[in-house]
């Protein structure tokens, strides 16, 4: 209902667990997607899979049918911290899931790690990125763990039955993966991206530099014209909706102002360890990014956590560790410096 013919950069399967689908529902998907829109050998298509739930069989029916980039979460190859996590799966199991998907003939996995864990330390988050680099990954994405009020892990915290998070400790240990890394040929390339040569996700690229989507299924969300939207999560009213021919119902629709897509397009830009081009900011919006912004560009580089170099503007390393420190600077309607640099749009807008 909303194809319109279009070339695909990427394709993704998301989790939930779509490796739970049956080889035949893969391919049936795909060939859809190949009727609809133009895919070809350079579309990036990615499956999430969780360990423990495939094998050598099943991945190599997946990459024949067109997978070719597979993203496991792994989170920890600690026992005692996949237990926390409340994961199925073992450490073992891990190690199996990389195996089978070398021998199905995928040449691009990626790997989901988490750090900040309550009562993990140092050594420990070393000791999982040592295990994890022995397996040669091409990408690997490291999450701090954001505790969610009512989650298990939170309401343990809460009760004193496991230690808080500190923050310090979560930096040190971000800091110490960005120097293991870089050690091991990998480029740092979005704040919780490493991947090396030629390996970066297109698909969270698209993400970070703000362009369109379109997301299928219950819940997915898609921006689109610049509209974010959203489809119902009722699987029934998903699923009546296309019995009689309808678009889904939407659970949001936010139609996304000049000024905030602006500011999103910065927010989304400098999470990107390269930045955002003020050329193609100027391009896209017709606006002097320094000038509209003067006041936030130049309060953060006096403090170190923005540079500004050539035509680029990024996080230092500092300002990876404090990025969210930088970005509320960026949004619509925090202070009137930024809201009267804001309105350097309209007015190019305008002519």
């Amino acid at each position: 209902m909303r194809a319109h013919g279009e070339r695909l950069r990427s394709i993704y399967f998301g989790g939930g667990t779509p490796s739970l689908l049956s080889v035949k529902q893969v391919g049936y998907i795909l060939s859809v997607v190949s009727l609809l829109f133009i895919v070809d050998k350079e579309t990036e298509v990615t499956m999430e899979a969780n360990p423990g739930t495939i094998n050598t069989i099943y991945l190599a029916a997946v990459r024949a049918l067109g997978v070719n980039r597979l993203s496991l979460g792994v989170q920890s190859m600690n026992k005692s911290e996949l237990s926390l996590l409340g994961r199925i799966h073992t450490e073992t199991e891990a190690r199996d899931a990389v195996r089978f998907a070398r021998n199905a003939g995928f040449d691009n996995l990626s790997l989901d790690l988490m750090y900040g864990l309550p009562g993990q330390t140092l050594q420990d988050w070393r000791e999982t990125l040592d295990e994890v680099l022995k397996v040669e990954l091409e990408h690997l994405s490291l999450y701090c763990l954001s505790l969610e009020a009512n989650a298990p892990i939170w309401e343990e915290v809460k009760r004193k039955h496991l230690p808080d998070i500190d923050p310090d400790l979560s930096a040190d240990q971000y800091e110490l993966a960005e120097d293991i890394l870089s050690a091991y040929g990998y480029r740092h390339y979005e704040i919780s991206n490493w991947a090396k040569e030629k390996r970066e996700c297109h698909h969270n690229i698209t993400y970070w530099n703000n362009l369109p989507y379109l997301g299928v299924g219950v819940a997915a969300h898609s921006f689109i014209d610049g509209h974010r939207f959203a489809n119902t999560k009722s699987v029934d009213k998903y699923v009546a909706a296309f019995s009689d021919r309808l678009e889904p119902e939407m659970d949001m629709d936010e139609e996304i102002s000049p000024e905030l897509q602006l500011a999103e397009t910065v927010i989304l830009g400098l999470r990107l360890c390269d930045g955002i081009d003020l050329n193609d900011i100027k391009s896209r919006f017709g606006i002097d990014l320094l000038e509209c912004y003067s006041w936030p560009v130049e309060e953060m580089i006096e403090a170190g956590l923005l540079d500004h170099s050539g035509q680029h503007l990024r996080l230092t390393r500092r300002g990876r560790l404090l990025s969210n420190e930088v970005f509320w600077r960026f949004l619509p309607d925090n202070t009137d410096k930024v809201n009267s640099g804001l309105s350097c749009i309209g007015s190019n807008v305008d002519r």
